[in-house]
């Protein structure tokens, strides 16, 4: 499943739109959210790849084109989402997150699960995040704003080189407060009050070299939804949208309509 990545992907200004109109005829709508350390245009694959419906990019508060405001909490993102949703969208929508756009991509079901008729959340450490991992953050927090550190992102999060100088200046943009903000939430976890009420679709997948602490997540966010299903993606790490797009988009494509990619390893959810 790895090794067809990242051919003729580039992430080349951090200007990014938010609506992208399908070509042609299209009446349902894919809403794609970002992870924590990036913005709308970790995206550009996948606006490429699904140009046969609507498309819709957001930033969240604090990324990408609003880095000069403030994060509020993942409640307010998502209710911000939703409003988007009902200002864009032509009913239900399909929506996919990763690593913090999955976290807030759950809120949003439990908030607003009318709005979405599929979803897929990638990279969620929905029982929280403690121990090695959490202490690796927190010395991370403390080299924020500093230049060096955003390579050493880039590196470890598998992006082209040719996409490290976006990388690198969007990082240097984001404010460190933002980020102390966000992250108090992420690491205390925990899935919203409400989610089992969403009755659409949900696949929660993982990459098969993510950290334990996403792995272990999995069963659990599959289990509090009726129509949930957890799944692995062998090889891949966290931002595996960029480190193999094409297999991202066959995953989201195949759960869109209806059935679950035959190269995931989908673990027996009712093992406890």
């Amino acid at each position: 499943m790895a090794g067809r990545s990242r051919k003729g992907f580039a992430m080349t200004a951090l200007q990014f739109p938010v609506l992208h109109p399908a070509r042609g005829n299209a009446s349902a709508s894919v809403v794609f959210l970002h992870g924590g350390n990036v913005a709308n245009w970790m995206w550009q694959p996948q606006v490429e790849a699904f140009n046969d419906y609507q498309v819709i990019t957001p930033d969240l508060p604090g990324f990408g084109a609003r880095t000069g405001e403030r994060w509020i909490s993942l409640d307010h993102a998502a209710d911000e989402v939703a409003e988007l949703i009902r200002a864009k969208a032509d009913g239900p929508v399909h929506l996919v997150g990763l690593s913090l756009g999955g976290i807030v991509a759950l809120r949003l079901l439990a908030r607003h699960p009318r709005l979405v008729t599929s979803s897929l959340v990638s990279g969620v450490p929905a029982l929280g995040v403690d121990g090695v991992t959490g202490a690796l953050a927190r010395v991370q927090l403390r080299c924020w704003d500093y230049k060096w550190f955003w390579q050493l992102q880039a590196r470890a999060f598998r992006l082209p080189a040719d996409s490290y100088g976006v990388f690198v200046e969007h990082g240097l943009r984001m404010q460190s407060a933002n980020a102390h903000r966000m992250l108090g939430e992420v690491f205390a976890g925990g899935l919203p009050p409400g989610l089992v009420e969403y009755r659409g679709r949900l696949l929660a997948l993982a990459g098969g070299k993510e950290p334990r602490a996403i792995c272990d997540a999995l069963k659990v966010i599959a289990r509090t939804v009726p129509h949930g299903v957890a799944a692995v993606v062998p090889g891949m790490h966290h931002v595996w949208n960029v480190e193999d797009p094409p297999l991202f988009n066959e995953v989201v494509r195949q759960w869109i309509n209806g059935s679950v990619h035959a190269g995931l390893n989908v673990p027996d959810t009712t093992a406890r």
